[in-house]
């Protein structure tokens, strides 16, 4: 058997401790405003990448509104900065600073067509999370966005 290309670096990044709070499997429920009267149900996994060195996020909702999609975060060390990519099955890809705060974990992207932002406030039992999201079109006011409910149900 071959030894892994990288292996020396597939390991825990320190810079990332403070996303420990998001990692494991989560039971979501949600509302959209462009979708009213819609309960969303899903699942969103966030766990440790590569032994530590990012953290990849999966999620995916039931109903077809609301796309499925995969993150992954890493850090920049010298700047102090996380930074989230972004996939889903709509072939949308984008890229999110991502800021941590002692109850809190938000990420948005500030693009002058569509801006965006998710800000997840953590429960102080660790097993809740609140998402609300806010989205801003060609410059114009902030709207409500996804609004989810974690429910954490593995790790």
């Amino acid at each position: 058997m071959t030894t892994p290309i990288g292996s020396d670096a597939q390991r825990a990044n320190p810079a990332l401790e403070p996303l420990t709070p998001l990692v494991g499997v989560w039971r979501t429920t949600g509302t959209h405003p462009m979708v009213p009267g819609v309960t969303f149900h899903g699942r969103t996994s966030f766990e440790w990448h590569q032994g530590g060195a990012f953290v990849l996020m999966r999620s995916e909702i039931d109903e077809p509104e609301i796309p499925s999609g995969v993150a992954i975060i890493g850090s920049d060390d010298a700047a102090g900065t996380f930074t989230m990519i972004y996939f889903d099955e709509r072939d949308v890809s984008r890229r999110y600073l991502v800021e941590v705060a002692d109850d809190e974990v938000s990420w948005h992207r500030d693009e002058s067509g569509f801006a965006q932002r998710m800000v997840f406030t953590i429960e102080a039992d660790g097993a809740r999370l609140r998402a609300r999201g806010t989205m801003a079109r060609d410059g114009g006011p902030w709207e409500d966005d996804l609004q989810l409910s974690y429910e954490r149900i593995d790790g």
